[in-house]
């Protein structure tokens, strides 16, 4: 007899490793980065996106989110690095909640880009007179 398959939440918190706060951010940023490839009008589940799409999107939306903010905030939920995005997908691929193509690897979120400098964010910032 089959197991009953364990409701997202239950793999999020017995792994333990990121709270769901970064998986709903995940979400987003997957979201963000099938609107990105595909256009506006795409659904989430109907369109591959690889590694590094989901990377550059991420940085992007937690850079419009949170501004100068957007690395301490990551940090907080222990994602430190693009390789933690690839760690959530593939905890969720793993589970069946997510789905990859064959030439798909979890190297593909391997250092997509430095944290440091992509969320070293300078706000100008426009003075009146």
């Amino acid at each position: 007899m089959d197991k009953p398959r364990k409701s997202m939440e239950e793999v999020i918190r017995t792994d333990g490793r990121y709270p769901p706060e970064a998986y709903a951010f995940l979400h987003e940023g997957l979201r963000r980065a099938v609107r990105e490839v595909y256009g506006e009008k795409t659904a989430i589940g109907q369109k591959h996106v690889s590694g590094q799409q989901i990377c550059r999107a991420m940085r992007d939306l937690a850079i419009e989110l949170w501004g100068m903010l957007a690395r301490t905030v990551l940090a907080k939920w222990n994602v430190n690095a693009t390789i933690d995005f690839g760690n959530m997908v593939y905890l969720l691929i793993e589970h069946d909640y997510f789905r990859k193509d064959e030439a798909d690897s979890i190297e593909d979120f391997r250092d997509v880009y430095d944290f440091v400098e992509a969320f070293s964010v300078v706000e100008e910032f426009e003075i009146k007179e």
